[in-house]
């Protein structure tokens, strides 16, 4: 409806512009408004205040000449001009009448759009480092990003989910030499693990199977191992000093082909979890994107050598350094070590600049809040290269706090103290985590209650929801039961009858529908729907306590039964967008 409006809007200012009533060049496209109060009508435009000035009006008297120019339509009674000149639109009695048959009409697609047709887009999200489980503060992300995406999908948009594999670089290098000190553990050799190494229950599963289908063939004696290694922390050394030695006593006592072995087989391991534990989530990928493949193409050295002759790369201290301060960074960043080794910022460089060359209109990063301070030396970086830096959203999604038992759960990826996905998928279901995970806008924090994620009643909003759809199958099921023949007239017959004010409620929320689907994913705000969804399912429930619809009155069951099967399908539709399930029994 707010379309239709829109449209009538815009055909009428076209029609002054033809008069010679406003400028031609200048016609807005006009904004239209819900009435936040029903006394003012149900829709308002204040397109006469915006083009008054160039149109030499007072915005009233433009405001009467708009509302006058305005196409003969069933669904507008009539228009008012209040205030300083705000239109304001009462739709006709039967207006809402025409929504039962549309929606009965497009089933899933009611709702859906192509106001973002022929635009491409892509969304990467979680993309965590495969040196660990995903934990509930993944989730999140996970969660938020896909339905990011599948709202962007519904209103027209080319949407690309991407996964960015951090499968290079000091944290794989650090995990691979973590299992392969477990594993020598398991060959009976005793040492002091490192303070900074991973220590969860994975790493010792890891090693098991390289114990297991290799015996000692990767054995060392513990004093070669550690012969001359710097101090760890506890003994008063360095931890990253104590670890980088140990990586680089890996790899030489392994050598290149055993250390790459241990290496693949943590990665591909903890990779292939993740994949798992994700799809088992609802969250899907159209592509699972290497880093090492940056650097294997030549992607990396193409993107520092493009900067250094855009006069943005300076050599200090046998270091190659971007001139990310020109471009309002704190400080200028290095994209090479004075090793020869590139930075994982000069990967992300790379990887950036390889997203626009993709053909990509709007690239979509879906971070942790604590990647803040890097945002915008990737900005910097894209600007330097001589690309748009507009076209990258970067959305930082806090991690949810978790709560067991009224207290807080703490995680650490390192330490292995850590609650996984998995086991919060297992304690509270899929549709409650990620119903709670997207409830919120992604910058607020989360405080993930599981008694409340857990419980059936009207206090969680994902069972409220779930539970009025399962109500009105249960109406069908009761029909069935009893013989009620529940054949739906055709059109708009009957829906006359529809006079409470719980049914005018109902039709009001319904109508609403695509206009939040819109404002979701423009606005990259998941919470939008779940708060919609909880306020129809409310309507419906009120409705539902008060009303009975299998009555004798075969017309008014009719309206009614056409008016619960409507709400049916928008509450299915939208928590279809958020991977959520709509059960029939509950």
């Amino acid at each position: 409806m707010k379309t239709q409006i829109q449209q009538l809007v815009a055909e009428a200012l076209q029609r002054l512009a033809d008069d010679g009533v406003i400028p031609a060049d200048s016609l807005p496209s006009p904004t239209i408004e819900r009435a936040r109060d029903s006394k003012h009508g149900d829709f308002a435009t204040n397109v006469a205040m915006v083009l008054a000035k160039t149109a030499r009006r007072k915005p009233r008297d433009l405001a009467q000449q708009v509302s006058e120019a305005l196409p003969a339509s069933d669904l507008v009674a009539r228009t008012e001009i209040a205030g300083p000149g705000f239109i304001n639109f009462y739709l006709a009695p039967d207006a809402y009448h025409q929504l039962i048959p549309e929606i009965f009409a497009k089933g899933p697609e009611y709702g859906r759009s192509e106001l973002g047709k022929g635009k491409r887009v892509q969304v990467e999200f979680v993309s965590a480092n495969p040196t660990g489980p995903l934990h509930v503060g993944h989730g999140r992300g996970a969660a938020y990003g896909s339905v990011v995406a599948d709202l962007l999908a519904a209103v027209g948009f080319e949407v690309h989910r991407e996964y960015y594999v951090n499968d290079a670089g000091r944290q794989m290098d650090i995990l691979g030499t973590s299992i392969w000190l477990r594993y020598l553990e398991l060959c009976d050799e005793t040492l002091t693990f490192p303070a900074n190494g991973y220590k969860g229950d994975y790493v010792w599963d890891i090693a098991a199977s390289l114990h297991r289908d290799h015996g000692e063939a990767y054995k060392h004696r513990t004093e070669e191992v550690f012969a001359e290694i710097p101090a760890d922390e506890p003994d008063g050394g360095d931890k990253e000093q104590h670890i980088d030695a140990l990586i680089a006593r890996a790899k030489h006592l392994l050598g290149d082909n055993r250390y790459r072995f241990v290496f693949e087989l943590a990665l591909n391991t903890i990779l292939d979890d993740i994949r798992d534990d994700l799809a088992l989530f609802g969250t899907r990928y159209d592509e699972w994107y290497s880093e090492r493949s940056l650097t294997e193409s030549g992607a990396v050295n193409k993107a520092v050598e493009r900067l250094r002759t855009a006069g943005y790369i300076y050599e200090k201290e046998g270091a190659l350094w971007f001139r990310s301060t020109e471009f309002g960074d704190e400080k200028d960043r290095v994209v090479e070590r004075d090793n020869g080794q590139t930075t994982y910022f000069a990967s992300d460089i790379a990887y950036h600049m390889d997203k626009l060359e993709r053909g990509f209109d709007r690239v979509i990063d879906v971070w942790g809040a604590d990647h803040h301070g890097y945002v915008p030396r990737v900005k910097a970086a894209l600007q330097a290269l001589g690309d748009d830096p507009s076209k990258l959203d970067v959305l930082l999604v806090q991690f949810a706090i978790l709560y067991r038992g009224g207290e807080k759960v703490q995680m650490s990826t390192r330490s292995g103290e850590f609650v996984t996905l998995r086991e919060l998928r297992k304690e509270v279901g899929a549709d409650a985590a990620r119903f709670f995970y997207v409830m919120r806008k992604c910058e607020q924090h989360l405080d993930f209650d599981l008694d409340l994620a857990k419980s059936e009643s009207s206090d969680n909003p994902v069972y409220y929801i779930q539970y009025a759809h399962a109500r009105i199958c249960s109406v069908l099921q009761q029909a069935a039961e009893k013989s009620i023949d529940i054949e739906l007239t055709e059109g708009t017959q009957n829906l006359e009858q529809l006079t409470e004010s719980h049914e005018q409620a109902l039709l009001v929320s319904l109508a609403k529908y695509p206009e939040v689907v819109e404002a979701a994913a423009l606005n990259e705000e998941p919470h939008q729907l779940t708060h919609y969804l909880r306020e129809l399912a409310n309507d419906f429930h009120t409705y539902y306590n008060s009303h009975k619809f299998l009555i004798e009155d075969a017309a008014l069951r009719d309206a009614r039964m056409k008016l619960i099967l409507a709400t049916r399908q928008v509450l299915r539709n939208g928590l279809n967008l958020l991977g959520i399930s709509a059960p029939e029994k509950m």
